[in-house]
């Protein structure tokens, strides 16, 4: 989680009104826990990109996706991609995002794309780094996302992305960016998960209504339904080290962009980057209750997706 990257500055208009649903969506919550406590289980040795941990977190996301029904994009889930690191430029390293897709109702060509980063940090001096919260718990909200979008279609496109490399300047997100499976201005808004597992104060931020304000409302009426707090904020320009989250995590690949984003996920903790960020240590009950508000961020995006679209100008 929270990588560094570039800036950018965007304009911004208002949305002023849409309406929402009035009950929020279904979340199997053993389901949830389960992918959680096997994608952060220690088999996978902290998921760190281009290693064998990275690939087995990728087939168990792959066989959830045909489990649950959702299909690829472009007939195919995954999606290489290749970048190098400051401190080796001439060491290529391949990444992989996983791509999947599925067709909205209407036939609007907007179409919300929703991520989560797979990759952790991997092991460090033979002790596991296992990445419950990050991201293991993103990437459970997102595949819960998904079972519920394949049971009740959306009414427009959703693309799920589950990028690899965060940890290494979210180059999955960047490289998703870069060379897009639609046309990047059908890319309307992105909704993006890191951390999401771990809050004694039962706090999920939403990150990006400082760039986005027409998103405010959409905020406001998915805090008022959740069973946790929602408040807004940590994407103000700020001295502050740590204070400002919008380039920190993969939507800030989209914000590069231009394409409005909301990112969710709770404040920094003791297990952050550290080998106790273990499913033991998450406030599971917490997690459910997020991944539900999350879930129902999701069918509210949708719901919105073409007002999104015109206060954006996208």
């Amino acid at each position: 989680m929270r990588s560094i990257l570039f800036g950018a500055a965007v304009s911004v208009a208002v949305l002023t009104q849409a309406g929402c649903a009035q009950e929020g969506p279904a979340l199997d919550r053993e389901q949830l826990l389960e992918d959680l406590r096997i994608l952060a289980a220690d088999d996978m040795e902290g998921r760190e990109v281009a290693t064998e941990g990275n690939a087995r977190a990728r087939a168990y996301i792959i066989e959830r996706l045909e489990g649950i029904g959702v299909g690829p994009v472009n007939g195919d889930y995954e999606h290489s991609f290749t970048f190098s690191l400051p401190r080796n430029p001439d060491d290529d390293i391949t990444g992989v995002n996983i791509l999947a897709q599925i067709e909205g109702t209407s036939d609007s060509e907007r179409t919300l794309v929703v991520t989560a980063h797979y990759d952790h940090e991997g092991m460090r001096d033979g002790q596991i780094w296992n990445g419950a919260d990050d991201n293991a718990s993103g990437v459970a909200s997102v595949l819960a996302i998904a079972a519920d979008f394949a049971a009740n279609p959306p009414e427009h496109d959703v693309i799920f992305a589950f990028v690899d490399a965060e940890e290494r300047g979210l180059q999955g997100a960047r490289a998703f960016v870069a060379n897009p499976p639609i046309p990047v201005e059908n890319i309307t808004f992105n909704l993006n998960m890191d951390m999401v597992a771990m809050s004694q104060d039962r706090i999920l931020w939403a990150v990006g209504t400082y760039h986005y304000p027409f998103l405010v409302p959409m905020v406001e009426e998915v805090a008022a339904r959740a069973d946790v707090s929602m408040p807004m904020g940590y994407d103000e320009p700020t001295e502050e080290p740590g204070g400002d989250w919008t380039l920190l995590t993969d939507s800030g690949a989209f914000h590069v962009a231009g394409i409005p984003f909301i990112y969710l996920g709770v404040d920094f903790h003791p297990h952050y980057h550290q080998p106790t960020d273990t499913y033991e240590n998450m406030t599971l009950d917490f997690f459910q209750d997020a991944s539900a508000a999350i879930l129902d961020f999701a069918r509210e995006a949708d719901e919105r997706l073409d007002e999104i679209g015109e206060a954006a100008g996208r």
